[in-house]
């Protein structure tokens, strides 16, 4: 049996390259120190924590970027202390294969009151920093944070059982 040559080759995607920038915004001010997540639930109305960020905006750092978009989704003002590292992934959407470069800083919170008013965030919580990687739902953000312990002399936390849920 004979097939046609269009069912025999796949269609090719356009790639498309995007850079965003986030970080964790902390505060070390009250009794436990603290990191800002955002939720945002996904398709099956499950709330998924994960790390503020969004894309570089025309002529931006990714330091700036991320000072932005932690302001933006969680309402804190931070610095920037360190870089976290680069997570790089590949995904399928509207009929492009995108290649995605997210960086990652530590701020330390300068100002500002944890909210949710970005419509892109369904809820935001101050978490204590001890049980940041319990709480993300994401690996790649999980083992990102694994350096959060040296960088602030944490204790190593336990390891979480959640699902990667991309």
């Amino acid at each position: 049996m004979s097939r046609s040559r269009a069912q025999s080759s796949p269609k090719r995607l356009r790639t498309v390259s995007e850079v965003s920038a986030g970080g964790l915004v902390v505060d070390r001010g009250g009794p436990v120190a603290q990191g800002a997540l955002i939720g945002r639930l996904d398709r099956r109305g499950r709330l998924l924590w994960s790390l503020p960020k969004g894309h570089l905006e025309a002529g931006e750092s990714p330091e700036e970027a991320a000072v932005r978009e932690v302001q933006e989704e969680t309402g804190i003002r931070g610095r920037v202390l360190s870089k976290l590292g680069v997570i790089d992934f590949w995904f399928v959407a509207d009929s492009h294969r995108v290649h995605k470069t997210v960086h990652h800083f530590l701020l330390e919170a300068e100002s500002g009151e944890l909210s949710d008013a970005d419509i892109e965030v369904d809820e935001v919580a101050w978490v204590p920093l001890t049980d940041l990687t319990r709480r993300l739902a994401y690996d790649t953000e999980r083992k990102l944070l694994t350096s959060l312990r040296d960088q602030l002399g944490l204790p190593a936390a336990e390891e979480s059982d959640s699902a990667d849920g991309a």
